[in-house]
Formats: C-alpha cells, sequence, structure tokens
C-alpha cells in the first residue's frame, strides 16, 4: 500500500477544488450584489427608481432563486454537480450583461428575477454534492468557511472597484452599465474553465495518486453508510424532518439581516458621509475585512473544538447588537464602527453553519434539504431589502429596519441554541467516529 502524505493531499484540494469553487463564488456575489452600488447613481438616470422600487427588485433576486433552488440541486445530484454550476456562471454572466441596458421598472424586476433563477442552488451543490466527495467531515468546516471567505472578498475587491466605475464613463455608457458589463465578463470566461477543469469525484483526476483516490472514496462511501445506518432520509422525508424544517427557520431570519444590512448599507453610509462613491467603497472594505479575519478564527476553533452551535449562535447575537445599535450612530466613525459588529455577526459563522445539515444528510437528501433551507433563507432575502425600502418610504428613515434585522438575528441565536448535541456535530465518541487510519485501503 503506498503511503499517503495528508499534507500534500490537503495542499492538491486546495488548489484544485477549494480555490476554483472560491473564484466561482466571488464573482457570484460580485454580480449578486452589485445593484446595491450601481444604485448609488442609477436613480439619477432612471428616475423611476425610488427606494420602494429598488428594495423590491434587489429582493426579488430571491424570488427566482426560491424556485429554482430544489430542482436544480437535484438535478446536479444526480448528474454532475461541476457541469451544473458551469451552467450557472455562464446563465447568470448573460443576465447581467441584460441589466446593463434595463429601461422600465418590468425589466427591472425581470432581470434580477432571471438573476436569481440562473444563480439557483449554486451554493447548495456545492456544499452538499461537491464537497462531499472531496472531503471528509471533519474537513468540511475548514473547506466550505475558506470557499465562503468569497462572501467578504468580493464586498472587498467589488465595493472599491465599483466606486470606481461608477465616476468612469466609455462608449457613452454611464458608470453604472459599465459595472454591470465588466462585472460579468469574468463569470462567462470562468464558466469554460470550471466545465473542463473541475472534476466530480477524485476518481476522474489524474493528479491524485490511487491511494489518494482510495482514501477519499472509500471515505465518502464509509461516511455515507454510517449516516444511512443512523437513519436514512428519502428526500420527502428531509422536507418534513424536524431537524430540517428548524435549520429553514433560522436561515431566514439570518438572511433577512443578511441582505437587508447588504443591499441597503453603500446607501445608508452614503447618506451619512456625504463622501464620493470612490472614497466610500474604500471605507466598506473596512469591517469586511475585520469579518473576514473573525471567519477564518471561527473556522479554525469549530473545527479544533467540533462545535457548531455556540459559534453560530456567538456571531448571530455579536451581529444583532451591530444593527440595533445602527440608528444610533451619528457619524462616520460610529457607523463603521457598528457594520463592523454587524459584518462579523453576518458573516463570521457562515463556513460552519453549512457543515450542520452534512452531519445527519447525504445523498440526493443532502442536497435537497440543504436547497430547502438556502431557499427558505432565500425568501429572508427577499424580505430584507423589500423591508428596508418600505420603512424608508413610509418613515423617511431605516431605524425601524434596523431594528427588525437586529431582533431576526437575535431570535435565529436563541434557535440555534435548542439544536440538539445529537446533531451538533461535535466530535462523537471514538467508535463513532472515522479515522484516517480506518480510511486506508490497499490497492
Amino acid at each position: 500500500m503506498e503511503a499517503i502524505d495528508f499534507d500534500s493531499l490537503k495542499r492538491k484540494r486546495d488548489l484544485r477544488i477549494i480555490l476554483p469553487v472560491f473564484l466561482v463564488s466571488i464573482i457570484a456575489c460580485i454580480d449578486r450584489v452589485n445593484v446595491a452600488y450601481a444604485a448609488l447613481t442609477m436613480s439619477q438616470d432612471l428616475d423611476w427608481i425610488t427606494p420602494e422600487i429598488f428594495g423590491a427588485g434587489a429582493g426579488i433576486f430571491f424570488m427566482g432563486y426560491l424556485l429554482f433552488e430544489i430542482p436544480g440541486a437535484l438535478v446536479a445530484a444526480k448528474f454532475s454537480a461541476t457541469k451544473w454550476i458551469a451552467r450557472i456562471m455562464f446563465t447568470w454572466g448573460l443576465v447581467c450583461v441584460l441589466m446593463a441596458f434595463m429601461n422600465s421598472q418590468f425589466e427591472f424586476y425581470l432581470y434580477r428575477f432571471l438573476l436569481g433563477a440562473s444563480e439557483a442552488s449554486l451554493y447548495p451543490v456545492i456544499y452538499s454534492v461537491l464537497y462531499p466527495r472531496w472531503f471528509t467531515p471533519n474537513e468540511r468546516a475548514r473547506a466550505t468557511s475558506l470557499m465562503l471567505t468569497s462572501l467578504l472578498l468580493s464586498t472587498i475587491i467589488g465595493a472599491p472597484l465599483a466606486g470606481v466605475l461608477l465616476q468612469t464613463s466609455f462608449f457613452g455608457l454611464h458608470g453604472w452599465q459599465e459595472l454591470f458589463i465588466l462585472e460579468a465578463v469574468p463569470a462567462l470566461a470562468f464558466a469554460v474553465f470550471f466545465f473542463f477543469g473541475v472534476k466530480d469525484r477524485p476518481d476522474q483526476v489524474k493528479w491524485l495518486t490511487e491511494s489518494e483516490k482510495n482514501y477519499l472514496s472509500q471515505s465518502y462511501l464509509a461516511n455515507k453508510a454510517r449516516l444511512e445506518k443512523r437513519k436514512s432520509y428519502t428526500v420527502l422525508q428531509a422536507f418534513s424532518d424536524r431537524k430540517v424544517l428548524k435549520l429553514c427557520f433560522i436561515y431566514f431570519l439570518w438572511v433577512v439581516g443578511f441582505w437587508g444590512f447588504n443591499f441597503w448599507m453603500p446607501t445608508v453610509l452614503k447618506g451619512l458621509s456625504g463622501w464620493s462613491t470612490q472614497l466610500l467603497g474604500g471605507a466598506i472594505a473596512i469591517p469586511m475585512i475585520a469579518a473576514l479575519l473573525v471567519q477564518l478564527i471561527v473556522s479554525r476553533t469549530s473545527t479544533r473544538t467540533g462545535d457548531k452551535v455556540w459559534h453560530v449562535a456567538g456571531a448571530m447575537f455579536i451581529g444583532a447588537i451591530g444593527l440595533g445599535l445602527s440608528p444610533f450612530a451619528t457619524d462616520m466613525s460610529t457607523a463603521l464602527f457598528l457594520v463592523c459588529l454587524s459584518a462579523i455577526g453576518i458573516y463570521a459563522a457562515m463556513g460552519v453553519w453549512w457543515t450542520i445539515p452534512t452531519t445527519f444528510l447525504t445523498g440526493p437528501a443532502a442536497a435537497g434539504s440543504v436547497a430547502l433551507i438556502n431557499s427558505c433563507g432565500n425568501l429572508g432575502g427577499w424580505v430584507g431589502p423589500y423591508m428596508m425600502g418600505w420603512v424608508k418610504t413610509t418613515t423617511g428613515d431605516f431605524h425601524l429596519g434596523y431594528f427588525v434585522m437586529a431582533a431576526c438575528m437575535f431570535v435565529a441565536g436563541i434557535t440555534v441554541l435548542s439544536i440538539q448535541y445529537a446533531w451538533n456535530g461535535k466530535k462523537k465518541p471514538a467508535e463513532d467516529e472515522l479515522t484516517e487510519k480506518d480510511l486506508l485501503v490497499e490497492e
């Protein structure tokens, strides 16, 4: 039997699997939220865009996402995760280009809906179909957290880039039009690379040794068998499982705050500061860097301790504090500090969170359930931005909206603490653990 160098295996998967998926996620997040930055100047050219219309358009993205999330995840689970991800990228790139040429409220709503439909099932496919083939259960928190640093890096990159593009004009286009077009190009190009360059399973690649392929394949099969021995779920059974429904509720509340914060933060900060879009874009990167550092720490400590519940709940409580105090900020330094707390709470435990469903689900049941959880979250993604726009139109400020988002984060954190130890994802007794030694097989 050929010995396995686990450090080398880790580096190979970091480069060949995590990095490409990480880049997919960065591009997806930039394209998903670029409308938040486009709104800083877009309304000057499109006078029909009111705060309420913008909030509805930002949120309708998630209706398209909701409708196609579960079917897409099930298709990918049955056929090919990587080919489905490549399809997702290419179609959302095309829709982003169309966004640059919208001329009516109907087109705004239509393109946002199509963008959501195009992106639907991206993350569930990664979490529940692709990653379980490539990473053991104990490795997934790290792999998922590394990939999800993209959520923060997309803002760190995208905010300053948007600030520059919004102040330029080429070929007779407005800055916001350039923003949509130029940020669509990477999606179209990388889709081609991902289609041919990333594989679904270890046995399909040439850059692993036979022992490494056997180890990863046996790890996947052994974990699948262990979960099915504990309880084998059909897709329909998973959808009605109390644990799955609780995760749906938690994620809905979480995402109300997540997207309400993300889509409106640039507008709120610009109104408070009066800064240029370029300066504002640079300032927004600061809290995202802080959240990124905390996210890496949370991933490391969760992997070391095996705990998921307190890591997720603790982050949510911090987010609730940041959002709840934001209406009382009267200067930019205070506002940025509270944005830091909000961003830490919203982002820091996301990687840990998405390892919870695969602690008790596998196969199509896992893919379908993760898609269902994400769909419920995306419903919150519609509620959050629309609610903030409605509050602004009705009351003249965003204060009530921030209080609602804070309450959602707090209730979500309390509910996370009710998750039972049996599916917490903590390290189990030795007889229920799969060790690297157990999974080594002779050629």
